[in-house]
């Protein structure tokens, strides 16, 4: 995703779609009993973001990884970020966003979803900021 090489800089302009992973059905996953190794996640790399879907759903967390398996298990650990199943279940998605993307995807997330939990590892407003679509804001495909 963003270019073909690593030199390639990432397209300017309206936010990139980056895909962002469902289930067959075309529905983004439940986070709860969801199973990184089961979806090939380990040693992959990428961007995730969890969110809960209740009443006034919000973006939970954002992080990208070098192993997205290990971060989400670790996630599911985390009694912050659990602490939100409640309020109308977790849900889940990633993107294969390339290594050197990821951050300013990060950044831009973070900036414009404000997750409700921190990320320690965030990167800092240093990092420029990549726009692509959240989950469930895609854009309309033509003829929709």
């Amino acid at each position: 995703m963003f270019g073909k090489t690593k030199s390639s800089p990432p397209p300017a302009g309206p936010p990139i779609d980056p895909n962002w992973a469902r289930t067959p059905e075309g529905r983004f996953h439940r986070f709860l009993p969801f199973d990184p190794e089961e979806h090939n996640l380990s040693g992959v790399s990428g961007v995730y973001i969890i969110w809960h879907a209740g009443v006034r759903p919000e973006w939970v967390y954002v992080g990208n990884s070098r192993d997205v398996a290990d971060d989400l298990n670790l996630l599911a650990e985390n009694d912050e970020v659990m602490d939100y199943e409640v309020n109308g279940g977790l849900f889940v998605s990633w993107s294969l966003v390339k290594n050197e993307f990821q951050d300013g995807v990060v950044r831009f997330i973070i900036m414009n979803a404000k997750p409700v939990v921190e990320n320690p590892d965030a990167p800092g407003e240093e990092t420029e900021a990549i726009a692509v679509f959240l989950p469930g804001t895609e854009p309309k495909k033509p003829g929709h």
